[in-house]
């Protein structure tokens, strides 16, 4: 899942993005409302979390412009002004939810996952095929019932390769939902990151690389 951070506290969008990358999330932050928007135009988002009172483009004229665009990003709106009006004017604008600051991270995780799977088609929340098992709310996997460790990078391609359903996963794919927008597209990364992920899995390999394109669970 690939997250955008707009929020003008860059402090606070900081520990936000670290919080989430810590859920095997790819995550990218701005910190106004036109930087925002110029991202939003050259990448692919799931999820857009987003300050309402942000410099240069407010908050609402953001939201307003995704939803004009009909993009497929959800948009989580996050700011302090939470009375009961104000929900439902941001909401009005078009956001998928809202969540007044403060806020506790557990509840800010679990509303970004929840939109993210609106984003695309869904996907349960407990994915299996070729013995592996992904459990993607407890951050679990296994193999033949053992429990595998995996980092976050790791974790994020296994759950990509098994939400594919056995088709190939190509390598900017990959790229493309499991890091952020600051990876060199011709480093790899994704070779490595395989590699590991192999190694953890164990014997029979049970990811297959497509030569040329990417790489599939069977």
């Amino acid at each position: 899942m690939r997250v955008l951070i707009a929020e003008d506290e860059v402090v606070l969008a900081e520990a936000i993005a670290e919080g989430l990358r810590l859920q095997a999330l790819a995550v990218d932050t701005v910190h106004n409302g036109d930087a925002a928007l110029q991202r939003l135009a050259v990448n692919t988002y799931d999820v857009l979390v987003l300050d309402r009172d942000l410099p240069r483009v407010h908050g609402d004229d953001v939201c307003r412009a995704v939803v004009a665009s009909d993009a497929d990003v959800r948009i989580l709106m996050l700011t302090a002004a939470g009375e009961l009006t104000d929900r439902v004017y941001g909401l009005g604008l078009g956001a998928d939810d809202y969540l007044a600051k403060p806020f506790a991270f557990a509840e800010l995780v679990a509303r970004v996952r929840a939109l993210g799977r609106r984003a695309r088609p869904a996907a349960p929340p407990v994915l299996e095929r070729a013995g592996l098992r992904l459990d993607a709310t407890h951050r679990e996997a296994y193999r033949d019932g053992r429990y595998v460790g995996l980092a976050r990078k790791e974790f994020a391609v296994l759950e990509e390769l098994l939400r594919a359903d056995g088709a190939v996963v190509t390598t900017e794919q990959l790229l493309e939902r499991a890091w952020d927008e600051h990876t060199d597209p011709f480093s790899n990364v994704v070779r490595v990151v395989v590699m590991t992920l192999r190694r953890k899995l164990g014997p029979p390999q049970v990811v297959d690389t497509v030569t040329g394109v990417g790489y599939q669970i069977r």
